[in-house]
This record gives structure tokens, sequence and C-alpha cells, in this order.
């Protein structure tokens, strides 16, 4: 073999040793220098036939500027030997993550914490830069407990522990809530150890809810319930707090088994309820806030931490069944009087009405017992009828008090809801808040003035209207009725028989007993027949002087009729008289013309 052909075969298998040796750079980190800086590129040289270019965001930060000069070596990854322009393709930000990935390797088998930022939002968690290389963050693995809002987490670097890593899946799972266990545990070990209800520390409002706020006190939580945030009345913590709020709280309990912490900020105020009795003495009116209103009253604000409740039945005279929102409404600014005050209970009563005029009192000043008005039905009940008053009050009619006649049922059917009726005031009970009308007493009772002369024990005469099987119904004037009953009728008990008696006929009866609250009269023929026998007896003699009872009512009955007799002549000379002188005035009066 000539020395040529050596020579050739020696230098291919250089070439080929060299080119392959080249080959075998793609896929790896390779080293190359800065040849120039031009535009967003950066110009390296990697050793090959042709340099490659890469942009110059990739040697920088998100968000910064690139720090890069001509001569300064860096490490980028071959992707290819030559793309179609015969440039080598190379990536600094491949070579960042392949770097990435050895060291994240390393902390993995260690178990050691590594730096990350989230920068990102997925499905189900969020994306974390681990200086190049991209992991994964499960929604569960953020924080110890659920976080609603991770954008205060965003942007800032923080350590997170490796939980599984794939290389060549290029999967990497973190989380940060085992570094915060970890954490923690340490710092609750410290701090439980030397906790003691009374103390007070200093956390951080880490979460909010409806009931209270969660409070870290530096690798523990407590909870501050939404009572003892102050000693006003807070509907909401938001109210008073915001997540990452500094704040000083007190330790109210602790229990070492559960190891759970009750905390409280009002407690390191002076309480407001301290000598409230003095402050607010009862019949004493002040100015407060409504807070909350609720089926059976409202709540006012007399200070901060100091409320009082106005009962429903303690907010108007008048409005006796509306709701509390239909009389005040929240924040709304109003005058009442304190009640009562328990201090030890933390209650106060209070009275809205109370600042007002009472309209009963009023009602009583400007119409007083007797004096009438008219007012319009408002309603009609089975007992009488509500009539509305000066003063949004109303009064009622009784059904007694109708009419002096009629039955209350019968005289109420002739008034309906809305009619105006004229009434005259009875009875006026302030502290009961009723009112007593009444519509017959604006006329005389026809009762009294019938029976001005009818007296109990007087004889009087009677005409019969009605007959029963238990006796006869009389009339003794005009709308005074009487009764006689079966047993009354006769001193003979052959007579005592209400059939022997006819409509309209006249009797003599005496006058038993007379009820004026049921306008009855009970009257007496055989009362007036045993009256008349005694009197008898009386005036012609005795049985004992030997003359029987039949003489005796005799000589009676015959001296009755002689007076009558004896009237009877009088009244036919007196009627004779008057004749005569009617004759002689006639006789006068036709001489007259013959003169």
């Amino acid at each position: 073999m000539s020395e040529q052909a050596v020579e050739k075969e020696s230098f291919a298998a250089l070439l080929e040793e060299s080119m392959g040796s080249k080959n075998n750079l793609v896929g790896q980190v390779i080293e190359g220098r800065v040849i120039s800086v031009e535009n967003d590129f950066a110009l390296i040289d990697v050793g090959l036939k042709s340099e490659g270019r890469v942009l110059l965001k990739e040697f920088a930060p998100s968000g910064q500027k690139a720090e890069l000069s001509v001569g300064d070596t860096v490490e980028v990854f071959l992707e290819r030997m030559e793309n179609k322009n015969g440039e080598a393709v190379l990536s600094r930000e491949k070579a960042r993550r392949e770097e990435a990935w050895t060291e994240l390797e390393k902390a993995f088998e260690k178990t050691e914490r590594v730096n990350g930022v989230i920068f990102g939002r997925v499905k189900g968690g969020f994306t974390v830069d681990l200086q190049g290389a991209v992991a994964f963050l499960p929604g569960s693995q953020v924080d110890i407990r659920p976080v609603r809002d991770v954008t205060p987490l965003m942007g800032t670097p923080q350590p997170f522990q490796i939980l599984k890593m794939d290389r060549s899946r290029g999967n990497i799972v973190v989380s940060r809530r085992a570094v915060l266990e970890e954490s923690r545990a340490e710092q609750r070990t410290e701090l439980i150890a030397g906790l003691k209800e009374g103390q007070v520390l200093n956390g951080v409002v880490k979460n909010i809810t409806d009931y209270g706020a969660f409070i870290d006190l530096g690798g523990v939580d407590g909870l501050l319930h939404v009572t003892d945030i102050a000693w006003r009345r807070i509907n909401h913590p938001s109210e008073a707090l915001q997540i990452g709020q500094s704040i000083d709280v007190q330790v109210i309990r602790f229990n070492r088994e559960t190891q759970r912490i009750s905390l409280g900020m009002k407690q390191l105020e002076a309480d407001p309820w301290e000598g409230v009795e003095a402050k607010y003495p009862v019949d004493v009116r002040f100015t407060g806030r409504v807070t909350n209103i609720t089926d059976y009253g409202a709540f006012v604000e007399l200070e901060p931490g100091v409320e009082g409740l106005v009962h429903v039945s303690e907010m108007s005279w008048t409005k006796k069944n509306v709701h509390p929102g239909k009389i005040v409404s929240t924040s709304q600014e109003v005058e009442v009087q304190v009640l009562d005050t328990d201090p030890q209970k933390r209650r106060i009563s209070l009275g809205l009405k109370q600042t007002m005029s009472n309209p009963w009192d009023a009602f009583l000043e400007q119409h007083p017992l007797g004096s009438e008005m008219e007012g319009e039905v408002k309603n009609i009940t089975e007992f009488g009828l509500f009539v509305g008053l000066p003063g949004e009050i109303d009064g009622m009619v009784h059904m007694s008090d109708l009419d002096w006649e009629k039955a209350g049922e019968e005289a109420i059917e002739v008034y309906n809801k809305g009619d105006m009726v004229k009434v005259k005031v009875l009875d006026i009970d302030v502290d009961k808040e009723r009112i007593s009308l009444g519509v017959k007493q604006l006329t005389s009772d026809p009762f009294e003035s019938e029976m001005s002369n009818v007296t109990r024990g007087v004889v009087v005469t009677c005409t019969v209207s009605e007959i029963t099987t238990g006796g006869i119904e009389v009339t003794i004037s005009d709308g005074v009725k009487g009764f006689i009953r079966k047993s009354d009728l006769s001193r003979d008990r052959s007579e005592q028989r209400p059939d022997r008696f006819a409509v309209g006929e006249k009797v003599d009866a005496k006058v038993t007993s007379i009820d004026k609250s049921t306008r009855k009269i009970s009257l007496s023929i055989k009362a007036r027949e045993v009256e008349e026998e005694k009197k008898a007896m009386a005036d012609y003699g005795s049985s004992d002087a030997g003359a029987s009872l039949g003489d005796i009512l005799g000589a009676a009955l015959r001296s009755k009729q002689q007076e009558a007799g004896d009237q009877d002549a009088d009244d036919q000379e007196d009627s004779k008289e008057v004749a005569d002188e009617d004759s002689d005035d006639t006789t006068e009066e036709k001489s007259t013309p013959d003169a």
C-alpha cells in the first residue's frame, strides 16, 4: 500500500471519529462562547462547523433583562447539529432545565427542600418553576387548610418538597403543604409547651368563616369566634378582620388533649357593661341606633358593645300585630326609654312607645266620660262593635249597649263594617288600654222613665199580652212588660190556670220584684188577693169575734160596692149639672136674636 493511500485512510478515520463524536453531543448540555449580541439574539460558538443563535430572554429570569457580553462562556443544550439555514440549534432554556433536573434528582434522593415560584394555574392545581424545571403543585398541597385565593402566593420564591419525579416523562409533583406541616410541627411543639390561658399573643388572620376567623400564632392556629371579636354586635367577621391582618389576641381556653385554642380580641378592651346601671338608669331616655330586627323586637345600640332590646309590645301604642320591621329600620337613629337593666345577664329592656304620648291618656283628657262622638265601625265580633276613635285607637260597644229594647243579637244585625255610628264614652281604662262605648246611652232608658212610679209592693193594672203554659205575660205601660207565674195567678189553687185569661184582658196584680239589669218585672195576683184579705180582716173584724171569713169578706165587698155606687151617683149628678149648664147656654143663644 502506498503512503498516499495510508494517509487517505487515516484522514477518513479521523474525520469519521470527529464527526461521530460531534453527533454524540446532540441532546446534551455543552459549553459555548458568546461571539456577538445582536438585537434579541446571542450568537454562540460551541465548536461545531457553524454557530447557533439563542434568544436573549432565555438568559434572564422572566420579566428581567439579560446581562450577557461578548466572550462570556455559557452552557446551552444542543438540539440539532444544524437547521435549514446551516446553523446549530441551541437552547439555554433546555440547558437550565437539564441542570435543574440533575439538581432536583439529588434533592429528591436526599429528601431535601427545593425553592420554586408558583407562576401559573392549571386544572387541579398550579405550575411551579423550580429553577428551570416545571413542576405540578396539586390544589390540596398548597396549604394545610383549603385556600380560596392563591394570588398572594404567586410570584413569591418559597420552599417545596418533591413528592414524585419521572425524568423520562418530564413529570415532577411538589408540595408546599409538607413543608408547612414540618415547620409548623416544630413551632407547634415549642409554642404549646409554654401556652397558658390569659396569655396575649400576636397572630395573623389566616382564614375567615361565617362563625369566626382562624389566627396563625406561629406554627399553630387558634379560633377567634365572631362573638369574641368585639363587644359590639358583629354580623360577620369580615366586618372587622381581613386575611393577612396582624392582630393581638388573648388565649381564652386551651385544651391540651385536643390542642384546640380559643382566642379573643374584646377581652383586651374594657368591658362596656361595667357600671351600666349608673350610665343607663331606668325611665331615662337615650338615643341609639337600630342594629338588628327580629320577629320579637329590635336591638338598639346605646354605645359600642352595649345593646338593648325593644320588645315588639313596647314599640307602638296602637300597632299591636305588626312586624317590627314595619315600624323601624336597620341603622335608624331612635329615641328609647330604659325600662329595666340586668348587668348580670347583660340585658337592657328598652321602650320606644314610652317616648311618645299615650293616646289613651290624651283621649281621656280630650274626651271625658259621657262625651259623645262619631266613629267608623272597624270590626264586628260576636260580642260587639269596634269603633275607630281619634288617636288611631279603637273603642268597643258591647252588644248589651246597642239598644234598650232589642236583644244584642238582633240589634247588631243592623250594623255593617264601615258604617259611621254615634257613640257615648262609658268607661276608659288607661292601664288595660280599653274604652267602653255605648249607643243606647245616647237616649234615656224608657224602662226607667216608665217605672218611675212603679215600685215593689204596689198594685198596678196590667193588660194581658201573651198566654203561656208557665203563666201570663202582661204589659204594665208602654214598653214595660211583666210576667205572672202560674202559681201566682190566684190564691185558689183551682183558679191557677193561664187559659182562664184572654189577651187584652185587664188584671190587677202586685209588683213582687224588679230586676233593672235584666229589665224583668215579676207580678202576682195571689199576693194582691192575700193583701186585700188581710186588709179586710183588719178593717171589718176578726174571725176571733165570732164572724166568719165569708161574713167579713162579704161586708168588705158590700162596702166596696157601696163606695162604687156612691161614686157613680156623684158622677151622674156632675153630668146632670153640666147638661143643665149647656141647656141654659143654648136658651140664651136662641133669645139673643129676638132682642
